[in-house]
């Protein structure tokens, strides 16, 4: 199980990249590899201010479809438009190529609130 030491992540299986006041976010390792094969990715809140916790989207697997909780308050202000053509790159690179939002980060304060890998490795037993 992958799990990037330099990330942050929450209860709900998704891993930030912060880089001053914009955040990374896509899907851990262990939720892609839970959810099988990734058919499709629907995120339609771009240039949307919303709330820490609040639905940004949806991942939609062969057997599954499974809501997307932004991580920090913060307005999304980039969708990677290549899982539009290939959303399988959730899969194969959930860490990199296979992100899935940017956002302006609103409350910087949130992100005391993350876990690190550790905690997110005793989240799922790993």
């Amino acid at each position: 199980m992958n799990i990037p030491s330099d990330l942050k992540y929450t209860k709900d299986h998704e891993w930030i990249k912060i880089d001053g006041e914009v955040a990374t976010v896509g899907i851990t390792d262990f939720a892609q590899s839970e959810l099988g094969d990734i058919v499709y990715v629907e995120v339609e809140t771009v240039d949307e201010e919303l709330e820490r916790e609040e639905v940004f989207g949806t991942v939609e697997a062969v057997k599954t479809v499974s809501d997307l909780f932004l991580p920090l308050t913060g307005e999304i202000i980039e969708f990677n438009e290549a899982l539009e053509s290939d959303p399988e790159l959730v899969n194969s690179d959930p860490y990199g190529e296979g992100w899935m939002i940017k956002i302006k980060i609103s409350d910087a304060s949130q992100i005391d609130d993350l876990m690190s890998a550790d905690g997110y490795k005793e989240v799922i037993g790993a």
